[in-house]
């Protein structure tokens, strides 16, 4: 699976452009097919404990490869990875959810909300204020760090408005973004296990997603 998937991922890096890709379609879709498999596989093993995903469908959940170049200096017509995004309503939910990654030398599986809207990230901040001694439990457990390390994202230079500057932990309010990774190696697609280690990982985020989707409720 594996191989097929990271083959064309490198072989697309050293070609893109629209030619090599339009005379490569079949391998596209076998590549693609093979995403979509292991995708498949995912959405109902983490269904148990995020039910919320149980009818997602791929076409909801993954990501195009094609590349929106109108305002990027790099005008590669291509993504050179394949991603998916579970949470309720795939991958232009409003909610903290599940995302793999896989490219080579640079796969993962994410967690947490990614450029949530001004709206949202201001109540993720106020949840995080107002309980600041539950957010830091979670992200301070031995096993949350072995798994995640740390809050990943870009950060305001300077409190955010409206909030307290002297607030104690005023650093953890100053993500844009509230994501946690962790990294996977080219090799570990290979392993039979991996489906289940992905879906186990996947649920150690989910203390953390919950946090955060408690402010983002409509």
């Amino acid at each position: 699976m594996a191989n097929l998937i990271l083959d064309f991922l490198i072989d697309l890096k050293q070609n893109n452009n629209r030619e090599w890709f339009n005379a490569h379609k079949d391998y596209y879709d076998e590549a693609r097919n093979e995403f979509i498999k292991l995708v498949e596989a995912i959405i109902p093993a983490l269904a148990t404990t995020v039910p919320g995903i149980a009818n997602l469908t791929i076409k909801e959940s993954i990501f195009r490869i094609y590349r929106d170049v109108r305002f990027s200096k790099d005008k590669s017509p291509y993504k050179t990875q394949f991603g998916a995004y579970l949470a309720p309503g795939g991958r232009k939910s409003i909610y903290a959810g599940h995302y793999i990654h896989v490219e080579p030398d640079n796969s993962f599986l994410a967690g947490g909300a990614y450029r949530p809207q001004s709206d949202k990230l201001k109540n993720i901040r106020s949840e995080i204020m107002y309980n600041i001694d539950e957010f830091k439990g979670i992200i301070n457990d031995p096993g949350f760090i072995k798994l995640f390390d740390t809050i990943s994202g870009s950060k305001l230079k300077r409190p955010p408005v409206g909030f307290p500057k002297d607030f104690e932990d005023i650093e953890l309010l100053k993500f844009k973004d509230y994501t946690i990774f962790h990294p996977i190696e080219n090799k570990a697609f290979n392993n039979p296990s991996f489906l289940v280690e992905s879906v186990a990982i996947f649920e150690k985020m989910n203390i953390f997603n919950g946090f955060l989707n408690r402010a983002t409720q409509d």
